[in-house]
């Protein structure tokens, strides 16, 4: 459980950070593009580049800024199939001073790095931010099956692990019910929230309470307040 909290709040804290790294990035492109100067320029080549099992074709672009000094520069983005082909005109936005800075007039080339790190950004913080919401809601749901819910009491039917949730190599386990619907005759599982520890040494008897919604079983919370807390 310890591992859980550490990790829902390092990828909320990352995908955070990387939220506020892709503003920045998109804030300092807008500003390159208002202080920039705009020039024809030509792909000369073709700069091939492999890591690991990936590789990428870097346009090297040649163009003359407005002092009529010929620059050449190899752009910071690249794809596989290239982008761009030898001899193609492209546009350039550079900054006067700066050819350094240039950078090709296309969407990736300037858009590009922002968008790869809010897409990052975001999937870190939306899974980050579940690990802490849905808990929350789960917990909130049972408090108000406590007030509000019927209790009914279910037969154990033994501790399953939860194989679709793997956290440092476990899976939580649940405790599996059974109730019975007088009114109805129809069969309920219930099954309990995540427990990081197995509880089958802990529960006493055969069966176990479990709150649920009168007008719909299925919303149900079983009471597993009963079982030693996990100390941290």
């Amino acid at each position: 459980m310890r591992v859980y909290d550490f990790l829902k709040y390092l990828f909320s804290v990352v995908g955070g950070a990387l939220l506020v790294g892709a503003f920045l990035w998109y804030q300092s492109t807008v500003t390159f593009l208002d202080e920039a100067l705009e020039a024809p320029g030509v792909v000369t080549d073709l700069v091939y580049s492999r890591s690991g099992d990936s590789s990428s074709y870097y346009p090297v672009v040649q163009f003359e800024d407005a002092s009529g000094q010929l620059i050449e520069f190899q752009s910071s983005s690249g794809s596989n199939p290239a982008s761009y082909s030898r001899g193609e005109e492209v546009s350039v936005f550079y900054l006067p001073g700066e050819p350094g800075s240039a950078r090709i007039n296309g969407f990736f080339s300037l858009w590009g790095g922002a968008l790869i790190m809010a897409i990052l950004g975001g999937t870190f913080f939306l899974v980050g931010s579940l690990m802490v919401i849905v808990p929350l809601i789960r917990k909130g749901r049972g408090a108000k099956l406590r007030e509000s819910g019927q209790l009914v009491t279910a037969r154990i039917q033994g501790v399953e692990q939860n194989t679709s949730l793997v956290m440092n190599g476990q899976s939580p386990f649940r405790i599996v019910t059974q109730w019975q619907d007088p009114a109805t005759a129809k069969l309920h599982v219930f099954r309990s929230d995540n427990l990081w520890f197995d509880p089958s040494d802990h529960i006493p008897g055969e069966s176990i309470s479990v709150y649920i919604r009168p007008d719909n079983p299925k919303r149900y919370w079983v009471d597993t307040s009963f079982l030693p807390k996990v100390a941290s």
